[in-house]
């Protein structure tokens, strides 16, 4: 899957190069078995250190908390 395909979208500001990163941070999280829908909303907030993220949603937190929570 690509971030088309997923309906990934990085803010405009910054260009491809926040795109990239958006996705990678998103293919980072799906990949340490971040359910699909909650890896989006944490790849697109690039405040939240993933690996925090990661661990609050492996301890039991919700994903739509998460964001909140860290950002």
């Amino acid at each position: 899957m690509n971030a088309a395909q997923l309906q990934i979208n990085a803010p405009e500001a910054g260009g491809s190069l926040q795109a990239e990163l958006v996705q990678a941070r998103f293919e980072a999280l799906v990949e340490w078995g971040m359910p699909i829908s909650a890896a989006r909303v944490i790849a697109q907030a690039i405040s939240v250190d993933i690996v925090e993220a990661v661990g609050l949603v492996g301890r039991g937190c919700p994903a739509d908390l998460v964001v909140p929570i860290l950002d």
